[in-house]
């Protein structure tokens, strides 16, 4: 099979996208296909898989709301399984549209994603998107070996749990699943570690569902900024909203909790590279 592809991240983590605007070429993307390409050593090397496509052109669930959403990225995690949202994989999207002239570069961009609509604007080099309300559910626990740690609940597209820790470094080398418990993540979640590094300002680690320990989570980022935030009993007022620097292992995001309870991600997202191959699998 003939594959156009290109490689991009947002603060190092990464995504192979694939062109498809009429969807004649991927169809619907073969789990054992993405985690070919996603692996390190035998594929391309991936956190995850983005599918170019126009909305019009890929079978939707007809109660997913994607009006004005030209673009739909249809994407997975590295083991082939489909996911909602990536707050970071939509700003890269995002940058593929703009360097291939496919939208507006003054306008924002509407981008459909199985979480909706999605809207992202230009910040000087970074990108901005509103990533739509939250939801704060209860606090479960998390483990990592014999270690445990109360995690708060946060929906920003994907489901969350957000733990405080002394330090990152307790959460060990986190390459094998950390525990949680099954019946408040029937689907399974991802787990934030997080430490303080000054006001308003932490640091995490992520484990990502479907992918493992991963250099950056957009949705991630912004749920550890709603689990601070009401640690910290802040929240937006009509003028000023919260603001958080959240430092991952790839870079540096920011995270906003907007009046109208949203939250607001801003980073980097660039293109590095893009080729055409014969897929042998």
């Amino acid at each position: 099979m003939d594959v156009s592809w290109l490689k991009g991240h947002g603060t190092e983590n990464d995504f192979v996208l694939l062109p498809d605007p009429d969807g004649r070429v991927h169809g619907d993307l073969d789990p054992a296909f993405v985690a070919a390409l996603c692996h390190r050593r035998r594929g391309l090397g991936a956190d995850g898989v983005m599918r170019v496509v126009r909305t019009e052109a890929i079978d939707l669930d007809p109660a997913l709301d994607t009006t004005g959403a030209e673009w739909f990225m249809d994407y997975r995690n590295a083991d082939g399984s489909v996911s909602e949202m990536c707050g970071n994989g939509v700003r890269v999207f995002a940058r593929y549209l703009l360097e291939a002239g496919l939208v507006d570069v003054e306008a924002p961009i509407r981008i459909g994603t199985r979480d909706g609509v999605k809207v992202v604007t230009r910040a000087g080099d970074e990108l901005r998107v509103d990533m739509g309300p939250f939801q704060v559910g209860d606090v479960s626990e998390v483990t990592v070996g014999q270690h445990a740690w109360k995690a708060r609940e946060v929906h920003t597209g994907n489901p969350h749990a957000v733990a405080f820790v002394d330090t990152v470094a307790d959460a060990g080398p986190l390459l094998d699943q950390p525990g949680y418990d099954a019946g408040v993540y029937p689907e399974g979640v991802n787990i934030e570690f997080v430490e303080r590094r000054g006001d308003r300002h932490v640091g995490m680690r992520v484990h990502e569902r479907g992918s493992g320990e991963t250099r950056s989570c957009g949705t991630g980022a912004c749920a550890v900024g709603v689990a601070t935030a009401l640690a910290d009993g802040a929240s937006p007022t009509a003028d000023v909203p919260v603001r958080y620097r959240v430092d991952v292992p790839g870079g540096t995001l920011h995270v906003e909790w907007t009046a109208d309870d949203h939250l607001v991600l801003e980073g980097p997202a660039v293109i590095v590279a893009s080729g055409q191959m014969e897929w042998r699998a």
